[in-house]
């Protein structure tokens, strides 16, 4: 049977879609530097990274994740292996991104299969399931849903990529994203990996809602703030055969769209605070201090006298502006003070 979602256009809905048509315009008409973009979008990376495997239980912390992107650490533990899978799926997405990508079974497997490299058995990369799954309450081990047996799990994905592919036209982008999100956790096609998976395809879908600073937009922090209320719009109870008629997405869309608020509003803080507009932009001399750290990993005061005239005290401004908009940090101290991105 086809996929057909149930859900409203309600007055909420409808007005979340709006203000995300506003927001979206007001960040294309504004102006950056590149320089900038790209330390927006590393971070953007980042945060991505450490909030999609946070809401799936890894422990470490943002600081943390920001430590093993920079390294690729060799000798790694499993919660440092989910977190380079992660980066190098979403890397990747960023990649193929602007080419036109048809959702179909081949790719979503190679997908999965970026995201647990190494941490599921061989076989488990090539394939959905084979194998029936119970998705139980963490806290009391009790049973909430029982998915659709494995034998349907491959022609469920085929209906719902022929619904994606069909009406990339004809519904919004976010709208269908949002659709395209629920319908993969209530499928729940692998053992292990589709909270994961199914972030990095929505985020994929998204990149077509016309956001020129997209690579700055990590909506996975907004479910990673309160992970209980995720699950509980994202994820159905009871038995998928006997309420797959009754599902609606309704409310999830709503919830979804206001994820999708959220974030535009923290990229827009965040490009407000780095200068977007050409009063506050950033001078050249800022811009060598930010190269030079790009290429060495750090700048010292001494560094920079090298690639500017200006005054001792001049140069400390410098830094303490950056520091300021959040692009360096100050480390160590005295005569040792030295500046690395942050």
């Amino acid at each position: 049977m086809d996929f057909s979602p149930r859900y409203k256009v309600t007055p909420k809905l409808l007005d979340n879609i709006k203000q995300i048509t506003k927001i979206k315009t007001e960040l294309n008409n504004k102006r950056f530097q590149n320089t900038i973009k790209l330390r927006l979008e590393k971070s953007a990376v980042s945060l991505s990274v450490h909030s999609s495997t946070s809401i799936e239980g890894n422990p470490l912390p943002l600081t943390e994740v920001k430590k093993i992107l920079k390294n690729k650490p060799q000798h790694i533990r499993d919660s440092e292996k989910e977190v380079l899978n992660y980066n190098d799926a979403l890397v990747y997405l960023q990649d193929v991104s602007s080419n036109k990508i048809r959702l179909n079974n081949k790719f979503v497997l190679d997908i999965h299969k970026k995201v647990i490299k190494d941490l599921l058995p061989g076989a488990e990369l090539k394939r959905y399931r084979n194998v029936p799954v119970v998705v139980n309450d963490p806290r009391t081990g009790q049973a909430l849903y029982l998915p659709p047996d494995y034998v349907d799990v491959a022609g469920l994905m085929t209906d719902l990529f022929k619904f994606v592919n069909k009406n990339e036209e004809g519904i919004d982008s976010v709208l269908l994203a949002g659709l395209f999100h629920k319908q993969f956790v209530i499928i729940h096609p692998f053992v292990d990996g589709n909270g994961r998976t199914v972030r990095l395809l929505t985020k994929l879908l998204l990149a077509n809602m016309g956001l020129d600073t997209f690579n700055l937009f990590s909506f996975e922090n907004y479910y990673n703030k309160n992970v209980t209320k995720y699950f509980q719009n994202v994820g159905v109870f009871g038995n998928y055969y006997e309420i797959k008629e009754s599902i609606d997405f309704t409310k999830w869309l709503e919830y979804f769209t206001d994820g999708i608020i959220d974030e535009l509003l923290r990229v827009s803080e965040e490009l407000m605070k780095v200068g977007v507009d050409p009063q506050s932009s950033l001078k050249e001399h800022h811009k060598k201090i930010l190269k030079h750290i790009e290429q060495h990993d750090f700048i010292t005061d001494s560094d920079y006298s090298k690639l500017t005239d200006r005054a001792k005290a001049t140069r400390a401004l410098d830094f303490d502006k950056l520091i300021k908009l959040g692009l360096i940090r100050r480390e160590g101290r005295g005569r040792a003070t030295y500046y690395t991105l942050h």
